[in-house]
């Protein structure tokens, strides 16, 4: 069984630190989460190092910024090979998109609780949103930072980048969790792309969380404590015969700017 704790040849390091993308000409491709294509499962002491790295990597990440932080940097401080480094993710953003799907599970672990004992629609969202808050409050202070990286229409890192799409897939799943959970009677037509909106929804109080300065956040927490009664009210009203045409004029809307 392969150790992923062993480093690569010397030379893959220097490659990778050369080329960006995780390793010299020939050598075996990387998935998304940094492992090499077709390799055995890691063994324990290999999870461990790549824990470490990824870890490191965030702390890093905290301390002097996203565009400070390099590879080569983050295999110093962790302790081990650049080689090494590059062997569990292929470059920075592949550590970036495994600190998304590590938020992620802590999120829906969260969000539990609340989509396991209340079936009132706004309870569930107002605790799915909440719970996304609280996970993200150790990392305010570095998303403040990277945000001017993720906010690039073309940056991988970007929440709407077909890089970030099984994460975002994934949350998405979340916010349709929280619906198809609870006794909201939406409208047909609606219910299908309603989870994804929720999900826009969430985007934009992260954005708005980003830049609040208050005490813990305390005006994110009234902006959704605030939005959700007004989400829940639009929701019930969809299913109202007069408002149906408004409702597909709006994903119509939304289909054609998808495409």
């Amino acid at each position: 069984m392969t150790d992923r704790s062993v480093p690569p040849p010397a030379d893959a390091g220097g490659a990778a630190e050369q080329t960006g993308v995780g390793g010299a000409a020939g050598a075996e491709p990387v998935t998304a989460r940094g492992e090499a294509a077709g390799a055995e499962p890691v063994t324990a002491r290999g999870e461990q190092t790549r824990k470490l790295i990824l870890d490191t990597a965030l702390r890093l990440f905290r301390e002097r910024g996203y565009a400070q932080t390099t590879m080569r940097a983050v295999a110093k401080e962790a302790g081990v090979a650049v080689g090494n480094a590059y062997y569990y993710f292929g470059s920075k953003e592949h550590l970036i998109q495994e600190f998304y799907a590590e938020t992620l599970v802590e999120h829906r672990g969260r969000a539990a609780r609340v989509l396991a004992t209340e079936t009132d629609f706004a309870e569930r969202l107002r605790g799915v949103l909440h719970a996304g808050v609280d996970t993200m409050t150790p990392s305010h202070e570095f998303a403040a930072t990277f945000f001017k990286t993720a906010a690039e229409p073309t940056s991988p890192l970007s929440p709407f980048s077909a890089e970030s799409s099984p994460t975002r897939e994934a949350s998405i799943a979340l916010f349709r969790e929280a619906l198809t959970g609870s006794t909201a009677k939406v409208d047909p037509e609606l219910r299908d792309e309603l989870p994804e909106l929720l999900w826009l929804a969430y985007m934009g109080v992260i954005l708005y969380w980003v830049y609040d300065r208050s005490a813990d956040q305390t005006k994110t927490r009234a902006l959704i404590n605030g939005v959700v009664p007004l989400i829940d009210r639009l929701v019930g009203l969809s299913r109202l015969r007069v408002l149906r045409p408004v409702t597909r004029d709006v994903l119509g809307l939304i289909r054609t700017l998808r495409q």
